[in-house]
């Protein structure tokens, strides 16, 4: 019997589109990611499933672009419980779907679809092992007093801090001292990445589909000091003494870039791994972001030094390029053309079918996405008929985007400075314009007409995230 592809899928946090050195990132470097792409095929035109965290692995995980996928913000489900509000019950998610294939399914990393004491629970949702974080805001400490390990706490041996406090009055931020309480003995990534190998140990001779939506480089900027080392002295350097959010850092620009790098290993170690169990021909490697890097310095990151974005416009939160378009790599040998590079545009909604259609099994349930297989395996395929995103977040935003031209609209929710937003779609042309510098709107009538269209069609009204005026009539 013809056996199923492993398949392992990484997903980065908050990895800015040139975070990569293979994406252009000149300041670091990462070789293991790299190697992805260079025995495998980059893509040049890939989205997240949405500018943040919680509803782009909604995207990912249901099939459904963000006009229909339950979850369409970073919601808390309650002030006193841990994790996210929950995937609705009888959401039909990848793993559940992977597992009635024969796979086995593990999570290892960062869960945020519903916590530990819902019915959305990584176990009650066809994952067979989970060991990380179930909660984003608990994720916000690299350095947690526990983690989840599938459903139980296992403590780690750490001391119990915020994740969000300044350096204390009159500490000196040049003294690494001051920065000693921020600190534990227990890297949780690292934690999480040796189950994930273990994982693959344990289950080496069955399919399996290892999930790792990691941490990194989601703020707070916290690394150990022997990946820290590599870096402290190469960038000129301001110490963040905390004050826009999340913990202090006496080298913000060496942590992050440490941050990655270290990630950067653990993929190769995975690789290593795979190689080792004689499994390379039979894995599907992915590795991709779940959105754009941050913006404004938060929490002591520079983005802009790094040119994370590579030159796009917005960052985490915007719906423009910078906030969605993210590095995605693939590997399988002896499927995928090594060094190729696809400038088809993919979207997280699109994995679904196209891992059942690389699979040779007919997708299960209908979803937006569209497999893009065939250009995996090298085969011509005709061009998307649109792509659409919409985010209730950051004011309320739009997109949708047909070939080349891409219309976008923004502040659509309703606040006390705009209690009567009017809405305004801008229009860009991605081809000569990619940096969305210019809003053409106004010399194109008929495309603004056929994308206002998409952008009313794909949008259904939810009543856990609304999308401000657009749930009203226009």
């Amino acid at each position: 019997m013809k056996r199923l592809p492993n398949i392992v899928f990484i997903i980065a946090d908050d990895l800015g589109y040139g975070d990569l050195s293979c994406y252009g990132q000149a300041k670091f470097a990462t070789p293991n990611i790299d190697r992805l792409a260079t025995e495998g095929m980059r893509f040049v035109q890939s989205y997240s499933g949405n500018a943040v965290c919680a509803p782009s692995r909604s995207v990912l995980m249901t099939g459904l672009h963000p006009g229909h996928t339950p979850i369409r913000d970073n919601r808390e489900a309650t002030e006193k419980r841990e994790g996210q509000f929950p995937l609705p019950v009888g959401t039909v998610i990848l793993p559940m779907l992977l597992q009635k294939q024969g796979y086995v399914c593990g999570a290892f990393g960062k869960w945020g679809l519903g916590g530990p004491d819902t019915h959305a629970a990584p176990l009650k949702l066809g994952i067979d092992r989970f060991f990380g974080y179930n909660c984003q805001r608990e994720a916000h400490n690299f350095y947690p007093p526990y983690l989840w390990d599938d459903d139980k706490k296992v403590p780690l041996n750490n001391p119990k801090f915020s994740a969000h406090q300044k350096l204390p009055e009159g500490a000196d931020p040049e003294n690494p001292g001051s920065y000693v309480s921020f600190t534990g003995k227990d890297y949780a990534p690292d934690k999480i990445m040796a189950q994930a190998r273990q994982f693959i140990k344990d289950n080496k001779d069955k399919p399996f589909f290892c999930f790792v939506p990691t941490t990194v480089p989601h703020l707070a900027l916290q690394i150990p000091e022997d990946a820290l080392a590599e870096f402290v002295g190469k960038f000129p350097e301001k110490p963040y003494p905390g004050g826009r959010s999340y913990l202090p850092h006496r080298t913000p620009r060496a942590a992050y870039a440490a941050m990655i790098t270290r990630l950067d290993k653990e993929v190769g170690r995975l690789l290593a791994l795979v190689a080792e169990l004689g499994l390379d021909n039979d894995t599907i490697f992915v590795f991709t972001s779940d959105n754009g890097p941050l913006y404004d310095e938060l929490g002591g990151t520079d983005t802009e030094f790094f040119n994370s974005a590579r030159g796009l416009r917005g960052r985490k939160g915007s719906l423009y390029e910078g906030g969605i378009r993210v590095p995605t790599v693939v590997r399988w040998k002896g499927k995928i053309k090594p060094g190729s590079v696809s400038e088809r545009v993919i979207g997280f909604e699109d994995w679904l079918p196209t891992l059942f259609e690389l699979l040779e099994k007919r997708t299960p349930v209908k979803t937006d996405g569209v497999s893009f297989a065939l250009t995996l395996l090298g085969k011509r395929q005709p061009e998307r008929r649109f792509f659409y995103r919409e985010f209730p977040g950051y004011g309320g935003q739009q997109l949708a985007r047909i070939g080349e031209w891409k219309a976008v609209r923004q502040s659509l929710n309703k606040t006390a400075k705009n209690p009567s937003p009017v809405v305004k779609t801008e229009l860009y042309n991605l081809k000569t314009d990619p940096n969305e510098t210019t809003d053409v709107a106004a010399q194109n009538p008929q495309m603004i007409a056929r994308l206002e269209k998409l952008l009313k069609d794909q949008h259904v009204p939810s009543k856990d995230f609304p999308l401000g005026v657009i749930d009203r009539p226009l």
